[in-house]
Order: structure tokens, then sequence, then C-alpha cells
């Protein structure tokens, strides 16, 4: 990891690249003020270090930085002395209560990259050095003003692609997480102090009273840890995706579901069977789910390379995903291909879905609802019962549930889902000691390595590494 000085002020553009109306340069820490100083002129000539914090200013970036012994009501603006770099608004933030709890000075400049390139170089020129990925963020967490699971929380928001994902992102933001592993953690202390008691005083054996106690208390614990990880399954999925995979022999209607679902054409349509040589892939927002979708070629046996090429691919996805909507022509009998797609995937998630209903149905649907718990019958070309097709994607994410979980307390993030996993394995194994009348040694071991799981979560306990692994998918402004 490459250290920096916390003393060091950091700037950098916070705002995407590119022509846009604004974009941002931010400035955090100790010399904020005094850089802004030197290269802003407000329209009144005030200095930005005599602004009160939260007040935003109207003036402009100044070139003439370095000539200091101007006085500030001798520049003449129309004159060109200084020369302007750009007209902006400044925005002054004062530590403590900033987004670092550092002194923190925002320009908002014309959204163009020459400007917005102009003014970070005059204010890496004035005494700030370029922010690294995701380091305003990292300050925030490092001076306290968020916990690590807060700080990660920032980054699910910015990506989020749906409604129920920036939900969820918001509420751990908010702390929610944090709350629920603060408690836990806190009876976890509680714990260890009765027992560190009673090994601290051999000479008092614990007392029936006092293991009954600590049994109750560590059932209480484990579960806690399992009401937050039976929501990381569909955290998972809002934060990440779910992966979906639409297969089927050629010509079912695969291109065409996909397009009804877009609600755009995507994949080129024909009543030619094997039109899709290659796979497609596109997101969209199932009530509130993001869903990975993918459309293969149909699974044949291949009659020249690029077709082989082509289904070897389609298996690959299939393997790989979440979920598979396997499509049938409802118009057709059943073929030797379908009977062998319905064996390969037995041991997979699958929506069966019948397709062109529009047209008349020779197809054995028990046939299919014998293999399958759940079965749809749509019309991608007529766009018929597709609501149904979405309830199915809905309920595996939600587990039957459509509306969500009444738990806002959504754990997502795979380092926290591992933690919480070895906490429970430590709680177990005390709970075993315990059972057994092991040494009270044994049992305080295992809370105290549960405890060490659940700070690591916090971020109480933290490396170099752990923080270079997750601020490095930052943007550089952020």
């Amino acid at each position: 990891m490459i250290k920096y000085d916390l003393k060091d002020t950091i700037a950098a553009i916070s705002t995407p690249i590119g022509s846009s109306g604004i974009g941002i340069v931010r400035l955090s820490g100790k010399n904020s003020l005094e850089i802004a100083d030197r290269i802003f002129l407000s329209k009144d000539k005030k200095k930005p270090s005599d602004f009160k914090t939260y007040s935003t200013h109207y003036g402009w970036i100044i070139s003439g930085h370095h000539d200091t012994t101007t006085p500030r009501h001798q520049f003449n603006i129309r004159k060109g002395n200084p020369e302007i770099i750009d007209e902006v608004i400044l925005t002054v933030m004062r530590a403590p209560r900033s987004y670092t709890k550092e002194d923190v000075v925002e320009i908002n400049c014309h959204g163009g990259i020459v400007a917005l390139r102009r003014v970070l170089e005059l204010v890496l020129s004035s005494g700030s050095r370029l922010a690294s990925p995701g380091e305003f963020t990292q300050r925030a967490f490092l001076n306290g003003r968020l916990d690590l699971t807060q700080a990660e929380a920032v980054l699910d928001v910015i990506q989020a692609k749906t409604d129920s994902a920036l939900k969820m992102g918001l509420e751990q933001l908010r702390g929610s997480l944090s709350s629920r592993v603060n408690k836990i953690r806190d009876s976890l202390l509680s714990v260890l102090s009765i027992l560190e008691a009673d090994i601290d005083f051999p000479e008092e054996e614990i007392g029936t009273k006092d293991i009954k106690e600590v049994s109750q208390q560590l059932g209480k614990i484990n579960k806690g840890i399992e009401a937050i990880l039976g929501n990381s399954k569909k955290g998972r999925f809002l934060r990440e995706g779910v992966s979906v995979v639409i297969c089927g022999r050629p010509n079912a209607g695969k291109s065409s579901l996909l397009n009804t679902l877009l609600k755009e054409e995507r994949s080129i349509v024909t009543h030619l069977p094997g039109t899709t040589r290659d796979t497609i892939e596109e997101i969209i927002d199932i009530k509130g789910i993001p869903v990975k979708l993918m459309d293969t070629a149909g699974i044949v046996k291949p009659r020249g390379l690029a077709e082989k090429k082509a289904v070897a691919r389609s298996k690959k996805y299939i393997n790989l995903a979440d979920l598979v909507i396997l499509l049938f022509d409802g118009s057709k009998e059943l073929t030797r291909a379908d009977y062998i797609l319905i064996k390969s995937l037995k041991k997979k998630k699958v929506i069966a879905a019948i397709n062109k209903i529009d047209l008349k149905q020779k197809i054995e649907k028990k046939r299919i609802s014998d293999n399958f718990d759940c079965l749809v019958e749509i019309s991608a070309k007529e766009i018929k019962n597709i609501c149904f097709l979405e309830e199915a994607i809905a309920d595996f994410v939600y587990s039957g549930n459509t509306a969500g979980s009444s738990d806002p307390v959504f754990v997502s993030n795979l380092r926290h889902i591992e933690a919480l996993r070895q906490a429970k394995n430590y709680i177990a194994g005390a709970k075993i000691s315990l059972d057994n009348k092991l040494p009270l040694e044994f049992i305080a071991e295992d809370l105290k390595g549960s405890l060490f799981c659940l700070d690591a979560i916090l971020g109480k306990r933290f490396s170099e590494d752990l923080l270079d692994k997750i601020f490095k998918d930052f943007c550089i402004g952020k």
C-alpha cells in the first residue's frame, strides 16, 4: 500500500469527465482554504478563508495566484488582470462538519474537460496533491466520520443499478448494518465479562446460574447473526445482480423474449433457426432487481466450427447462471433436444417457459411440469403473460415473497458475509465447549475470535492491505 500522510491536502475532479453543465473539483485537508485564497476571486473580493462554513460564493478561478502581493481590491477582471481560468461557484465546508471531517472546498466549474483540467492543475500546483482512488471516503473512515461498512456503502450507492439496490446501499450508509453488528458485539462483550471474571477468580467456580446465562446469551447471539445472514442471498442479488440465462433449442423464441423483456430490439429475430451465434448480455430492472439477462445460442448438435463454439459458450453460461429460463416452443411437440436439456438442468434453478401460446398448442405440458416446479406460459411475440415470468424471477430472488423482506438490513458484501459466518462458527465452538464443560479459557478464546470477526466488519481492526482492496474500486474524486 502507498502510504499517504493525512496531513496532505488532496484534490481531484469529483464528477465524470466529459461535456456537462457542471464539473466539480474537490479539495480536502488543512491547506484547502489557503489554496482557495490564492486561486479564487469572489465578486465581493473577500477571501475563502473568511467565508462561513456551508456557504457558497460566486467568483472566478484566476491564474495569478503566485502574486500574493497584489491586493484583491486592485484586481480588475474586465481588464484581464489577472487571467480568468473559469467562472465558478465555490463552497466552503469547515472541519469537523464535512465529508472527511477536514476543511473541504468544492469548486463548481463549467463541465468541459479543458476548464476542469486547468482548474485541477492550478489547485495541484498551489500546494495539494492528486487524491488516490477513494481517498476522500478513506479519510472519512480514518477520521471517524464513517465506520468501514458505511464507507463501503458509499460505493454501493454510486454503483446501484436499481431503486431497491440504492435503498439497500442507503440503509447501510445510514448505519443499519453497523447498528445490528454493534448490538451483537455488545452482547459478546457482556458474555466475555462474565467468563473473564470467573477466569480471574478461579477459586470461585462458575455457578449454574452463570452457565445458564452464558448459554442463553450465546443462543441469542447466534440467532442475531443468523438473522443478518438470512438476507445475504437477496442482498448479493440486489447488489451484484442475478444472472439469468435464456436457453432452449433453436427457434424457440429466445431472442424474441430477450427483446420483449428489454422493450427494445437487441437481438436479431428471424424465422430461421440458429440466428443467434453469440451470447448477448443486457442488464434490466425487474421489480427492483438488477437482472443480468443472457440470450444464448440454441443448444443443438453443432454443424460447424462456429456453431460448436456458440454451443460451448452457451453451456458455459448456463453452468454459471443463478437462474435459467428454459424456453419451449408450445406450437411443436417435445423433441429429443428438449429432453436432453430438461435432464441436463435437473440441478439448476429453472423457470420453464412455454412460448408461442398465440399459436395452436402441441406441446405436452405435463412432461415439463413433472420436471420443474415453476412453469409459465407466454407469448414473446404478442407480449402475453410476460408479467408472470417477471414475477417468477422476483420470486426466485425473494424466496416467494415478492414484497421483499420486512427487515431493512440486507448484508450484500462478500467480506461481511464471510466474517459473519466465521463469527457464527466461533459461537458454535464456544457453545460446544460450554456443553462439554471444557475450561472457561477455551470458551473465552472462541468468543474473542468471534469478536475479532465483528470488529473486522466495522473496521475497528483493519490492515493497510484491506483498505487497499476496499477503496481500489472507488473513483479518484470520491
